[in-house]
């Protein structure tokens, strides 16, 4: 459906539609002081900031007589998740996911949450989205016409539908807090004070595995021991859609990439979930494995001796392990200048930029032995300050109303 106001209409009729059915539920379920519900991306996933609160929770005393519940698109894949054993999970959008929507006392989420789903007087809803911005945000989008799914009003419509529920935000740093304040419009709605500077829960892994946890992760993978990994991270592109989803052209000859470096390496490719295509690589015998179906991406950051990305904002995370990074911008007058922008300097990127194959190439193989120590001090300082292996910990001090019973 191309034409906006038309665009609109039918989706404020979808949300009145839900908005009733919601409130139906409401009124049959009290509020469970001890029921907590958690989404990642939309019920895609079972990871991210979410993922990493819950395992905190269950792992704590002070919350042993807390319910919890998963929402997955597909909730039969619970079975196949061991963290989720005796947990119970709920498809989106079927009526139990009103239902425990509307009867739950806290509410977790890493993005948007449906817009069917009104918080009641008594409950607490977490937004702890899913990284630190290079790339500009919601409201903070200044490409003509928006994206190819919004324009730039209805951009800052559903995000004011969105912000409205939350009394919690996390922040990984200052930076960060002033960018969610702008993006989401969060001074403008009287919000800012939602802003909890905590640092990212699911980075706390990135301080607590060791080397059987590698071991083990590449076992599940199948990545031989003796080769040293490249995990290549590109995000989507706002003006590629089908209908269906966002679609991404590689941008890169895997052909090549593998009589170049598959003595030494093999490449994990991890594509945003936003990207509806499909990647077959089985011709490339075992050099190119496509790990974008995987719940979580923080596993694969452990294995990984070098990060490629472009614009993601996976390499803030990565950049907790001072482990060398390259972005492979090869449109990258186009993406800052036409499609989102960027919030900082790309002079401050911990990494070299490289725009095509041969530059990529010759970056991975200098990329060997080098220390980046020093360079990723002051990121480190500026970005990723409050990581160091408790943010869980601080989340849920917070949020759900208890002292640590440690200090």
């Amino acid at each position: 459906m191309h034409h906006p106001k038309m665009r609109v209409k039918v989706r404020e009729l979808h949300v009145a539609m839900k908005q009733s059915k919601y409130r139906r539920a409401a009124a049959a379920h009290p509020i469970d002081e001890h029921l907590a519900v958690f989404e990642t991306f939309m019920g895609r996933q079972y990871g991210c900031n979410p993922r990493a609160i819950f395992e905190y929770m269950r792992s704590d005393p002070r919350f042993r007589e807390f319910r919890y519940v998963w929402v997955l698109n597909d909730p039969e894949k619970a079975a196949s998740i061991p963290e989720l054993s005796g947990v119970e999970t709920v498809a989106l959008r079927s009526a139990r996911y009103y239902e425990v929507y509307a009867s739950a006392k806290y509410v977790i989420t890493n993005s948007n949450l449906d817009y069917g789903i009104i918080r009641r007087d008594g409950q607490i809803f977490l937004q702890t989205w899913h990284g630190t911005p290079l790339k500009r945000l919601r409201c903070d989008i200044e490409a003509e016409g928006g994206n190819a799914i919004n324009s730039l009003e209805e951009i800052r419509s559903k995000n004011d539908l969105d912000v409205v529920r939350y009394d919690y935000f996390i922040s990984p740093s200052r930076f960060t807090t002033e960018v969610f304040s702008s993006a989401f419009r969060l001074k403008e709605m009287g919000k800012e004070n939602i802003l909890i500077e905590t640092g990212y829960p699911r980075n706390d892994l990135l301080y607590r595995f060791d080397s059987e946890f590698v071991s083990e992760q590449k076992r599940k993978l199948g990545i031989p021991e003796d080769k040293k990994v490249i995990l290549y991270a590109p995000t989507f592109r706002d003006n590629q859609h089908n209908g269906a989803g966002y679609v991404y052209d590689l941008a890169l000859d895997f052909d090549r990439l593998q009589k170049e470096l598959e003595d030494e390496y093999v490449i994990l490719l991890r594509v945003h979930y936003f990207v509806a295509r499909q990647f077959d690589f089985e011709s490339s015998g075992g050099f190119v494995y496509d790990v974008s179906s995987l719940d979580d991406i923080t596993p694969l950051y452990t294995i990984s001796d070098i990060l490629v990305t472009d614009y993601s904002s996976v390499f803030f995370d990565y950049a907790n392990l001072k482990r060398p990074m390259i972005f492979y911008m090869y449109d990258m007058e186009e993406y800052a200048n036409d499609i989102r922008g960027f919030y900082i300097d790309l002079s401050e990127l911990p990494g070299p930029i490289v725009k095509t194959e041969d530059e990529l190439i010759r970056a991975i193989r200098e990329a060997d032995g080098q220390s980046y120590d020093d360079v990723y001090s002051a990121f480190n300082k500026k970005y990723n300050s409050l990581d160091d292996g408790n943010a869980s910990r601080r989340v849920a001090d917070i949020v759900f109303g208890t002292e640590s019973r440690s200090e």
